[in-house]
């Protein structure tokens, strides 16, 4: 019997399984080890996390005690702070504070971490107006600011755990608060804030003096900045929604890190950083661009029953790098409304640009048209009656629009017979189509001329979705029913929660899904072509017909929670929009003489379009490629 013999292929396929797998399990085992040593360094920190704050017990613990000797003590601090042992002794190494104010901001500085834990806006109150509870937008440690300090003998040192030394003065009407970190009394790092009256805006300087035997220079300054932000609208999912982190580069551009759990972005060459909470924020300004930044945003609403206290966690890193020895940046702290007039006020800065007022024209339609035309409303009346005045003004001046889009429709309403003629006569598709293009072209018919009036009110619809969820106008401003025109008009509390619909019913988004059905039940029965479904082309005629149902759904569903300044233009607006139809329809449409005009123009010599002779080129290229087949 002869003995099967093992082939070159099973040895070759052999071979790589073995190699395989003794690729998998050295593998494995690297894996296991990197595991390993991140473990044992992450423990390492840990340790030396917990040696340190043990360290700063006893040493506080020591500094306490009024039975040790002046000499123990300042050794006693000299093993924490190093070179910085000396800001520990001073008078003001206690949890103080220096308070600065204006008409609009109130701000408290700390003397232990040195930056701003209390900011009040003197104008807003929170949730809703008459709430007594004003807007602030740091409390309770929800925000600091530190500087990650190393030293030349090796020692990594935060901001936020020492003290500073507070002088305020008064110069030129400002109020300056002078906040120093001091290794000496020659030796120190300086905060120093500067509040002029009436401004929202502050100065804040950062600069260090005679430190370089203290400090490592070698290696920049990390500046940290964390905000936890409180909520301070009535709703809010819309508030979260409304609430991003913005920053400029060096040429001008705006950009944000984006919604979401955990979002971040590595920006180059940054001018500002932004945390906007829909309709106030805090930012963050440098004359000398940061080389390089972090900044992290994440949402903390994950239940809106629940989570009603803080809406985002805005953290930044920011490198300040030391020239000639010292560390010297002028920058500025703006604390207040993200109001587009407000922020616009500081020339040459960009603040405005952090209000989401859409991209190309749609941004061009919101700043040259709505927000002058808004304003300028709203100086006379109240702001509900302004956006109904608003929508008039602008429905009137896109009427002449309107009135050709009708039109349109009415010259292809009065040639539905002979299309629906020419439909039965010719079954092929494209020769059907050949015969309608005639049709439109002798009659003086352009199909697409009930389109181009669509295409034009587009986008001062789409500015329009930009525009009020951005107006700080409309904040906490009543109307008939609604108690804040930036929220939800609330008229009745559901025992339940409804997806995507809320725990909620709104009117103003029942009236406008209502005026939208109706509105596209109007068009829709004039946009009727009477053609038919064309081969391997999707039924138009059913798809407008679902979408008189849909649209009003939609609207319904996702305007439920939106604010109510968006509902009722978009009430008004499909209402006007409703009777300019119905009037142009009585008075300036005649079937008659539209019929009349048409068959007279049947008569006339044609000349044809630019767009129909296309239109009729590439259907003939079509039909002449078929028959070649």
């Amino acid at each position: 019997m002869e003995q099967k013999k093992i082939d070159k292929n099973s040895i070759i396929g052999i071979t790589l399984i073995v190699l395989i797998f003794v690729w998998m399990t050295i593998n494995n085992q690297k894996e296991a080890e990197k595991e390993r040593i991140l473990k044992a360094k992450q423990e390492a920190v840990n340790k030396a996390k917990k040696a340190l704050d043990n360290k700063s017990k006893e040493v506080a613990a020591v500094v306490k005690d009024s039975t040790v000797s002046d000499t123990l003590k300042m050794k006693a601090l000299q093993n924490t702070l190093g070179g910085f042992a000396y800001s520990a002794t001073l008078p003001s190494a206690k949890d103080a504070v220096t308070t600065i104010e204006n008409d609009l901001v109130k701000l408290t500085i700390a003397n232990k971490g040195g930056y701003i834990a209390s900011a009040v806006l003197k104008k807003y109150e929170k949730f809703k107006k008459g709430s007594g509870k004003l807007v602030e937008l740091i409390k309770n440690n929800n925000a600091s600011l530190n500087l990650t300090l190393q030293t030349k003998d090796n020692r990594v040192l935060s901001t936020k755990d020492m003290y500073f030394e507070p002088t305020l003065t008064t110069v030129d009407g400002n109020q300056v608060v002078s906040m120093k970190l001091k290794a000496s009394d020659q030796a120190y790092l300086e905060y120093k804030y500067v509040l002029k009256p009436n401004d929202y805006m502050l100065d804040f300087d950062v600069r260090s003096q005679g430190l370089q035997s203290v400090l490592n220079t070698s290696k920049p300054i990390n500046l940290e900045w964390d905000l936890k932000t409180y909520r301070n609208e009535k709703s809010v999912s819309y508030e979260n929604q409304n609430a991003e982190a913005y920053f400029e580069y060096n040429d001008g551009k705006i950009d944000y890190v984006g919604q979401g759990k955990d979002k971040e972005e590595n920006p180059t060459k940054t001018t500002f950083i932004a945390y906007k909470q829909h309709f106030f924020s805090s930012i963050l300004m440098t004359s000398t661009p940061f080389e390089t930044t972090k900044i992290h945003s994440a949402s903390l609403v994950n239940d809106v029953k629940k989570d009603t206290v803080f809406i985002k966690q805005f953290k930044s890193t920011m490198p300040l790098a030391f020239r000639n020895g010292e560390v010297d940046y002028k920058m500025n702290w703006y604390y207040g409304p993200t109001d587009y007039k407000t922020l616009g006020k500081y020339e040459g800065k960009n603040l405005d640009k952090i209000i989401p007022l859409g991209w190309g024209i749609f941004g061009w339609i919101n700043r040259l048209i709505f927000i002058p035309l808004f304003g300028f409303l709203g100086g006379f009346m109240s702001f509900g009656l302004a956006i109904i005045i608003f929508t008039i003004i602008i429905k009137i001046a896109m009427s002449p629009i309107t009135f050709k889009s009708f039109l349109s429709q009415a010259k292809m309403k009065v040639l539905r017979p002979e299309i629906s003629e020419i439909a039965e006569k010719i079954k092929d598709p494209v020769k059907r189509q050949q015969e309608t293009m005639k049709l439109y072209n002798k009659a003086g018919v352009n199909p697409m001329a009930g389109c181009i009036p669509a295409l034009i009110q587009m986008p001062f619809l789409m500015a329009s979705f930009r525009f009020f969820p951005s107006a700080f106008e409309l904040r906490q401003q009543p109307f008939l029913w609604a108690d804040d025109l930036s929220s939800f008009d609330q008229i009745f509390k559901l025992p339940f929660n409804i997806p995507m619909y809320g725990d909620h019913v709104s009117l103003f988004p029942i009236l406008a899904a209502i005026a939208i059905f109706f509105y596209m039940k109007m068009t829709s029965g004039d946009n009727q072509m009477a053609q038919p479904q064309q081969e391997g082309m999707p039924d138009m005629t059913k798809m407008m017909k679902m979408m008189i149902y849909i649209s009003p759904l939609m609207m319904l569903i996702f305007f439920n929670n939106y604010g109510s300044g968006l509902s009722l233009y978009n009430f008004m607006s499909n209402l006007i929009t409703i009777g300019i139809m119905l009037v142009i329809k009585k008075y300036f449409i005649d079937s008659d003489k539209i019929h009349a005009q048409i068959q007279e123009n049947k008569t006339k010599p044609v000349k044809e379009g630019k767009f129909q002779k296309k239109l009729r080129e590439a259907m003939e290229q079509a039909e002449a490629q078929k028959n070649r087949k």
